[in-house]
């Protein structure tokens, strides 16, 4: 998928995001019987003050003018948290996910030491790509019904920028 920019997102296309992490959480829904997956019920005004928090990196993947991918990622201190990693089913599988998982790096503070990610036990795909990029499971955490599976990378010594970027493409900036 060449034709990818991956960049930031602003609330400007915030209606767009919900619509695209709405999509994309749906079969993790129906894989957990659970239709109230906070990526479900997020409202758009709780969209658009997260993407106003200074602490929050949102990034967007596009093919042209649409909206094909994001994910957020949560800023504390040495340590990034990823969330909501979100492709459009259609795209599903051909390596969006894994451009927003990797691009997530040069957007990180330079004394980001470790980012963590989370997502359903059963999520196998999700799994599977985490591994791949470097994440290794840490704890498993049960919340009501469900049981999250938590995975962390540890960043080089050098910081964000030195850490698995000759893969990444250098930053797109949308017009």
């Amino acid at each position: 998928m060449d034709d990818v920019t991956i960049d930031l997102i602003t609330e400007d296309v915030a209606g767009e995001l919900l619509t695209v992490r709405r999509a994309a959480f749906v079969t993790e829904a129906q894989l957990y019987g659970d239709p109230n997956l906070p990526a479900l019920t997020q409202s758009l005004t709780e969209l658009v003050a997260d993407i106003r928090r200074a602490d929050v990196v949102t990034l967007g993947a596009w093919i042209g003018h649409r909206l094909v991918g994001s994910v957020r990622v949560e800023l504390e201190a040495e340590k990034a948290t990823l969330g909501r990693l979100a492709v459009v089913p259609d795209l599903q599988g051909r390596g969006i996910g894994t451009r927003l998982l990797m691009a997530v790096l040069q957007y990180l503070p330079e004394q980001t030491k470790e980012v963590w990610v989370f997502t359903g036990q059963d999520s196998k795909h999700n799994l599977a790509m985490y591994n791949k990029a470097g994440y290794e499971h840490q704890y498993d955490q049960h919340t009501g019904d469900l049981t999250y599976a938590y995975l962390r990378r540890i960043l080089g010594e050098d910081g964000p920028e030195a850490d698995g970027l000759a893969d990444v493409p250098e930053r797109d900036v949308n017009a």
